[in-house]
């Protein structure tokens, strides 16, 4: 199976998780071309879970916001609230972004618990209608200030995904 970058896929194909290899080596978190599977692909487990978490640094400090994300010709759409500036310090940088079906657990409704991150450069977008109705309604307050909504694209270049199969 021949590794390639996000970008050469195609937008409607599957893609998935290299088979992990030693620390350091080119296979492990590349995304490779796959044949459907039995499986949910990593990009179809965020349609499962409405939010996530954007990781990246802020002066030079790291830092986890939530994120409401949807879906949209292979990238992540991300909306947040725009009074932190977290939109502003991802803009042209390399981001992660995960979801999980953890909170599944304590509802009873988990058989099998999955986690997927994804690496790649994040852009600060302006959604279509469409995409904004994707989203649903918004939050009426973060801290107690009124939601302001930001949106970024998240382009998915290295994958990574756990499951823990009960």
């Amino acid at each position: 199976m021949e590794s390639m970058s996000f970008d050469e896929l195609p937008a409607t194909g599957a893609v998935r998780r290299a088979p992990a290899g030693p620390p350091g080596s080119r296979a492990s978190g590349t995304i490779e071309r796959a044949e459907p599977s039995r499986s949910a692909e990593p990009i179809e487990l965020l349609r499962r879970v409405r939010h996530g978490r954007l990781a990246t640094s802020m002066r030079a400090l790291p830092f986890l916001t939530v994120a409401r994300h949807i879906v949209c010709d292979g990238r992540i759409v991300l909306r947040m609230h725009s009074g932190f500036g977290h939109h502003e310090a991802c803009d042209g940088s390399v981001v992660a972004y995960g979801a999980d079906n953890y909170n599944d657990t304590a509802s009873g409704e988990a058989n099998d618990l999955w986690s997927v991150q994804f690496t790649g450069p994040a852009e600060i977008v302006h959604p279509s209608p469409e995409q904004e109705r994707l989203f649903g309604a918004a939050p009426v307050s973060v801290n107690g200030e009124p939601f302001a909504s930001a949106y970024l694209r998240v382009d998915p270049h290295f994958v990574t995904e756990h499951t823990l199969t009960f």
